[in-house]
């Protein structure tokens, strides 16, 4: 018996309880999609924008883009490691590192004047707390701040989370409070090179680009005015970031070597600027 004459055999309630049965399995064929999809689709845009890319040791010039996934957006600081210059070119970056010194530090500052030149100073903090003189002298220069950790430990990469962002976020605290007047630290750079994609992540959260450098002058160990300079010339071609330092002992081998540097730049027609803090 078919369909058409079952229904009429039956009485009037019957038919009636029927055709509201289909009508609701009808309406619920419809309804579940549309709250499947309401509900999916939230979830699928969290897991992206949570998505992130560590890099290595070595990092990322800022042109190359970030480290992190936060970074990759607009105002934020990316996590990966810079060694571009802002100016962009054939620019080279003059970086600073362990002071500042009371003797030295006014030293490079006098060279850095006498040629033009802003650089970037990589402060440990304790020291930055015992000479806020010379650190608002940094700033009253237009040199740019850098985090160098509060007690420049250079294995950092093998040691907690935790002690990692408590040596950077103390020492920022100690640069910015030495500085005054609302001076900003702008990057961090791990000592010796240690950086870890937890202590980027913690330096780029609170608005410091990570920073490496290019050419080790090899300045630290004091092997002669000529030898530094020889090896910036040797090595300016592995990019534009420069490592010299103010602070951990006798710097007069820096100072003139410093000196030569920036003289040798300007004759090769090579501006100087900072590194890249952001993503263009």
């Amino acid at each position: 018996m078919d369909f058409r004459a079952r229904m009429g055999k039956l009485g009037n309630g019957s038919r009636v309880a029927i055709a509201v049965a289909v009508v609701a399995v009808a309406a619920t064929a419809w309804v579940v999609p549309t709250v499947t999809e309401s509900t999916a689709a939230p979830h699928q845009n969290v897991a992206q924008q949570g998505e992130s890319n560590d890099g290595d040791h070595s990092g990322q010039d800022g042109a190359q883009g970030s480290g992190g996934g936060g970074g990759t957006q607009q105002g934020r600081i990316p996590e990966g490691i810079a060694h571009a210059s802002e100016t962009g070119g054939n620019a080279v970056n003059i970086t600073i590192d362990d002071g500042p010194d009371p003797v030295w530090t006014p030293k490079v500052l006098d060279v850095l004047k006498r040629y033009g030149v802003k650089a970037t100073f990589c402060m440990i903090g304790p020291q930055a707390k015992a000479h806020p003189d010379l650190v608002k002298q940094v700033v009253a220069a237009g040199h740019r701040l850098c985090d160098h950790t509060v007690d420049h430990d250079t294995t950092m990469d093998k040691k907690p989370v935790a002690y990692q962002e408590k040596e950077i976020l103390d020492a920022k605290k100690m640069i910015e409070q030495a500085a005054g007047g609302g001076a900003e630290v702008m990057y961090y750079r791990a000592p010796g090179g240690a950086f870890t994609p937890d202590s980027r992540r913690i330096a780029a959260a609170n608005g410091m680009r990570p920073l490496g450098w290019n050419v080790d002058s090899k300045d630290f160990s004091k092997p002669g005015t000529a030898a530094i300079v020889d090896t910036v010339k040797k090595e300016i071609g592995n990019g534009p970031t420069i490592l010299f330092h103010d602070g951990g002992g006798d710097r007069q081998q820096t100072v003139e070597a410093l000196g030569q540097v920036l003289g040798w730049l300007k004759a090769q027609g090579r501006p100087t600027g900072f590194p890249v803090q952001t993503t263009p």
